[in-house]
């Protein structure tokens, strides 16, 4: 079977890929070649294209059988009802959800864009966040992972990566620990230890584990400080200054997270929220006292590997804060920044993979990482059912449940509850709006969305309708490899599509510059 299932047309749109172009389908296995002629030849393939678009081309749809009605609020009658009977194979089909781009690119795509939205109207304001948190003091920090072992990695792009010389050139297992390379930025060895037996991974994996905690006592240190700079009792705080956050963790190539995070301080806690700040505060001050409540945390975390060893964890000495006011890039103070790319920019780290190396392939240093992590699980376990040991002794007991994400167990995009809107609500507008579209196509009229957005983004007991359903699970995954391998095809021509329009967007729209950090 040839690459392409269809000839290329429309390149003044969108080169290459114009309507009814081919899939780029790559190698294809002998059956999986076999279930794509079947689908193509038994007259299924145009049914089975719709089921894969209302997905999205997800990579593990789950499928589900069963029937809802729904109901009017106000009278109870009966509105309409659904079943999969009438579907096209017997089965509906459901995203997967997955926020990890090398499990299910699609579902990521969607993922990423949420994260980003939450993120971009706690900057800027929009769906029920008003314009005006914009003008109250916002900081963005990034919170690193202190050093466990040299390891290989990029230099400011000019640096070596560690030249060393004399006695200090070796380590005692003999093993050099000087490097005078430049390393690139897909070089296989970034993030490797130069030495991995050398390399503290019993307390990599631990500093992992209790990340989540330094960051809860983070935001409680930085409360502290500044209901002491207000002059005001702690808990005291919000009846003057109320403190909210968006955070993102990012896997380091060495195989631990850093959270970058936008800290907003708003005015005194309200039922609507938002609340203009107080001037005492402004972004530098914020972003000196996130440094020092960054510095300031500490957590002794209990032993592990029934080594006996309490170990005092800490964030790394590279704390970075700086206050977000009006147009430069916190990477790059030379240029102009906009609230898009400030979200863009922590959006993306939330579909990373904690196992994915620089080159694609596989990692020694990360498996050794979960190898440590599978061990202190083990050893946890093992003890778990000992009577005189207390919840400390076994607090690694479901590290075996975080094996595959190097022992960290805390969310990747995370807030505080007055930051912006929440995933859960993006969710639900966004299930409105593919109502509403399909409704809008079956009567033959156009939509706008744009208009709706209140709507859209009312809450649950806004709802007007009350759906009632009986659904069993039938599965996971697409039914035959063909299906699978047409939808990644699919799934990949969409995000080039995307990034395309994208692209187009970036060049006719005119340059502002509403955002800086100082």
């Amino acid at each position: 079977m040839g690459r392409d299932l269809a000839p290329r047309r429309g390149r003044e749109r969108f080169p290459g890929h114009g309507d009814g172009a081919g899939l780029e389908l790559g190698e294809l296995s002998s059956a999986e070649e076999q279930h794509i002629v079947r689908r193509l030849t038994n007259g299924t393939f145009d049914q089975w294209a719709t089921t894969a678009a209302r997905v999205g081309y997800c990579t593990n749809p789950i499928r589900v059988r069963g029937s809802s009605t729904t109901f009017a609020r106000d009278t109870g009658q009966p509105l309409q009802t659904y079943s999969t009977l009438d579907e096209a194979f017997g089965v509906l089909h459901l995203r997967c959800g997955n926020r990890r781009a090398d499990v299910c690119p699609s579902c990521s795509r969607v993922y990423a864009a949420d994260t980003f939205h939450f993120i971009r109207c706690g900057l800027t304001g929009g769906k029920g966040v008003p314009d005006r948190v914009a003008e109250n003091p916002l900081v963005f920090a990034t919170l690193t992972a202190p050093s466990f072992g040299s390891v290989h990695g990029v230099r400011d792009g000019q640096r070596r990566c560690h030249p060393r010389s004399g006695t200090k050139s070796r380590c005692p297992h003999g093993r050099s620990m000087s490097c005078m390379l430049r390393h690139g930025p897909t070089d296989p060895g970034l993030g490797q230890p130069l030495c991995w037996e050398c390399y503290d991974y019993a307390s990599h994996v631990v500093w992992q584990w209790w990340a989540p905690e330094l960051w809860r006592r983070f935001t409680i240190t930085l409360r502290r400080l500044i209901a002491k700079t207000l002059g005001v009792k702690p808990r005291d705080l919000n009846e003057h200054a109320t403190l909210q956050y968006a955070k993102v963790a990012e896997f380091q190539l060495r195989g631990i997270v850093h959270f970058h995070a936008l800290v907003r301080l708003d005015g005194p806690k309200c039922d609507a929220g938002f609340a203009p700040s107080s001037p005492s505060i402004d972004p530098a001050l914020l972003a000196l006292l996130v440094e020092e409540a960054a510095r300031a945390v500490s957590f002794t975390a209990p032993s592990a590997l029934d080594d006996n060893l309490e170990r005092g964890l800490r964030f790394g000495s590279q704390v970075d804060a700086r206050g977000v006011l009006t147009s430069r890039r916190t990477d790059d103070p030379e240029r102009a920044l906009q609230p898009e790319q400030v979200a863009g920019y922590l959006a993306k780290y939330a579909t990373k993979s904690a196992t994915e190396s620089a080159d694609g392939g596989s990692n020694p240093h990360l498996q050794r990482i979960q190898a440590v992590a599978a061990a202190i699980a083990d050893c946890a376990q093992s003890t778990a059912n000992l009577s005189d040991l207390d919840e400390h002794d076994v607090a690694y007991e479901r590290m075996a449940n975080w094996v595959h994400m190097l022992g960290f167990r805390g969310h990747f995009a995370t807030k505080s509850h007055r930051y912006s809107i929440t995933l859960g609500a993006l969710r639900r507008a966004r299930r409105r709006a593919q109502t509403l579209i399909a409704l809008a196509r079956r009567e033959g009229r156009r939509i706008d969305l744009a208009g709706l957005e209140a709507e859209l983004m009312a809450d649950d007991e806004d709802e007007t309708t009350l759906v009632i359903g009986d659904w069993r699970f039938a599965g996971v995954g697409w039914e035959t490899a063909g299906d699978a391998a047409l939808a990644k095809a699919a799934a990949a021509r969409a995000r080039e599509y995307a990034q395309w329009k994208s692209q187009q967007r970036r060049r006719t729209r005119p340059r502002r510059s509403n955002v800086h950090a100082t």
